[in-house]
């Protein structure tokens, strides 16, 4: 009787683990405009980590799989839905992601780890009023791995050249702009824009090409495909190891470039890094 039991909690863990999970319903940036009104925007650094959404009792990637924390890191958090970046520091994308995708909780790099709040889906306010609940919601809590994204102000484009070329020059990635009277809304929206120094999008990696000269038997480019179905070749900005170990067909990359032929092909993409997967259980 006892090995029947077992067995069914066995199978209906592994079926709960199994089934697809809903995806959160979260809100998307749209790429940076010229606007004349930039006193009404809220800027924060663009962080590079891994999107978080805690919706009150999980912690949940974009995808909506369950991210094994340490039950310490979430300890004492509230029950609101927030939104948010999983993040160690400036240029510490990978190992930020090696940190959270780990197959067991590696709970040393865990505590370098903050969850970097940025909204509350919830929140039927205007985004300067989510900005005060998230100010009064991490004064209360008591967790030193939950913090709130820095929002400030300018008052001239020429301030946000200088907010933009102070963080790029720490090794950020950009800045976000969220107009203050915006409210919270599921998909992309004009409210929010990513402003940085270059372009980039995401690609599908769809065949590996072999090198020529010095390049002979390593990786020469990659053929990638957008979600726009474009298909084209990448074939630098990758390191010598990446030469030797190339991203996997099927693998999802960021790659960065400068404006767009009338094809709509990307000019001098070069491959930037692998992008985040689906984070699968660690049971």
């Amino acid at each position: 009787m006892k090995i029947l039991i077992t067995t069914l909690l066995i199978l209906i863990a592994y079926n709960a683990e199994s089934m697809p999970r809903l995806k959160p319903a979260i809100q998307q940036a749209t790429s940076y405009k010229t606007v004349t009104d930039i006193n009404h925007y809220w800027l924060s650094e663009k962080l590079d980590g891994m999107r978080g959404y805690w919706n009150g009792k999980q912690l949940l990637t974009r995808q909506g799989n369950i991210i094994h924390s340490p039950e310490w890191f979430t300890k004492n958090w509230p029950s609101n839905t927030m939104d948010g970046e999983l993040w160690i520091k400036r240029d510490y994308f990978q190992q930020t992601l090696s940190c959270i995708r780990k197959k067991w909780i590696d709970e040393t790099c865990w505590q370098s780890v903050r969850f970097m709040l940025f909204d509350l889906p919830k929140h039927s306010g205007t985004f300067t009023q989510r900005i005060t609940a998230m100010q009064k919601l991490i004064n209360k809590t008591n967790s030193p791995y939950l913090l709130m994204i820095k929002q400030f102000k300018v008052t001239t484009v020429g301030q946000l050249d200088q907010a933009l070329n102070k963080v790029v020059k720490k090794n950020g990635e950009g800045l976000m702009l969220h107009h203050g009277s915006s409210y919270y809304h599921v998909g992309r929206t004009a409210s929010i824009m990513k402003l940085k120094k270059h372009d980039d999008a995401e690609a599908v990696v769809i065949a590996h090409i072999e090198g020529k000269g010095k390049y002979q038997g390593l990786l020469g480019s990659i053929q990638v495909k957008t979600t726009d179905g474009i298909i084209f070749k990448i074939g630098s900005g990758f390191t010598d190891k990446e030469r030797h170990e190339p991203p996997a067909i099927g693998s999802l990359i960021t790659f960065k470039y400068n404006g767009k032929t009338q094809a709509g092909i990307p000019r001098f993409a070069r491959f930037f890094r692998i992008r985040e997967q689906n984070v699968k259980s660690n049971h």
